[in-house]
């Protein structure tokens, strides 16, 4: 997926950040702090681990939903990702026990986080704020209320691991709209990425003072976000990223092992002139169409979780 990004779409992701952070990118553990408001912000946050080495190793926090998706959700299981339901009665416990076994990991890693919990509609954002009304907290313009206790806990099992928090806030230029099948169709998109380093010995060790911060952090966001709109730039120094090669040469190494036999699969079952045999292969190559369009799905907006849309939520 990262190299229909990079390859395929041509999207350019300009990175804006401090200089002497930039070379530590790639060399250390981190949590990565990222904003929840397009459908292909979780490609582009891969994009910039693969820009920095550390797309093999990266790890998030998702849905429950995504580790039943066909391939991706079946591999994200193996690769020890993080899977929640979004309930934290029930997740605490698991999250902490996976969050734990990533002490001693062997390799640098970057863990992923959307604090939102959810991507961003006018919807919910709505009901956001009137939660942050009701608990005094101040309203976000461009982002939702970060949900704070996953955020507290990653800090707390990670400590003494990780050596700092990287937030990083994405934005497209020109108002683009992009999606993921905007990409699979070769469009290409243009990305501003703007990520702050932050020493994880400024983040506070208690809960409380962890959530306080946490929710100053993403009133800063906020501000960055109204300063694009209004500039069309990050304050830091822009810098693109060198393209690595492995993405492309993994897809094509993979394609030409897989796509001659499946080739020479479908040649022969033309060549037997079976009815039932060509019939069944049409069905398989439906269902498998319908199951991509499905993925597809899962990233839109309009079709995303109801999570944060509840009634109840105003209550």
């Amino acid at each position: 997926m990262v190299m229909l990004l990079e390859w395929w779409s041509g999207t350019d992701c300009t990175l804006y950040t401090d200089p002497e952070s930039y070379h530590k990118y790639g060399k250390e553990n981190a949590i990565v702090i990222l904003n929840h408001n397009f459908e292909i912000d979780f490609l582009c946050g891969w994009n910039f681990c693969e820009r920095f080495g550390v797309l093999g190793s990266s790890k998030v926090l998702a849905k429950k939903e995504l580790s039943y998706m066909p391939i991706i959700g079946w591999m994200w299981y193996f690769l020890e990702i993080v899977f929640c339901k979004r309930k934290w009665e029930e997740d605490r416990k698991t999250v902490i026990q996976k969050l734990l076994n990533l002490r001693d990991y062997p390799e640098n890693f970057w863990f992923l986080i959307h604090c939102e919990g959810t991507r961003f509609t006018e919807q919910k954002h709505q009901i956001s704020m009137q939660v942050a009304e009701a608990k005094g907290l101040p309203k976000l313009k461009y982002h939702l209320l970060p949900r704070t206790k996953g955020f507290a806990v990653t800090v707390q099992c990670l400590r003494n691991v990780v050596s700092a928090v990287y937030d990083s806030t994405l934005n497209f230029r020109n108002n683009e709209n992009p999606t993921l099948l905007g990409v699979l169709n070769g469009k290409k998109y243009h990305a501003d990425l703007y990520v702050r380093r932050i020493p994880l010995e400024e983040v506070p060790e208690d809960e409380q003072e962890c959530s306080t911060w946490l929710h100053k952090l993403y009133q800063e966001k906020d501000a960055f976000q109204e300063e694009y709109y209004r500039t069309g730039t990050y304050p830091a120094v822009p810098i693109v990223p060198p393209h690595r090669p492995w993405a492309l040469l993994n897809w094509l190494f993979w394609a030409l092992l897989l796509l001659y036999p499946l080739f020479k699969l479908l040649i022969n079952m033309i060549n037997s002139g079976s009815s039932l045999t060509l019939a069944s292969f049409a069905f398989v190559i439906i269902i498998a169409s319908v199951g991509v369009r499905w993925m597809i799905g899962v990233t839109e907006i309009n079709k995303g979780s109801t999570y944060g849309n509840n009634e109840n939520k105003q209550k």
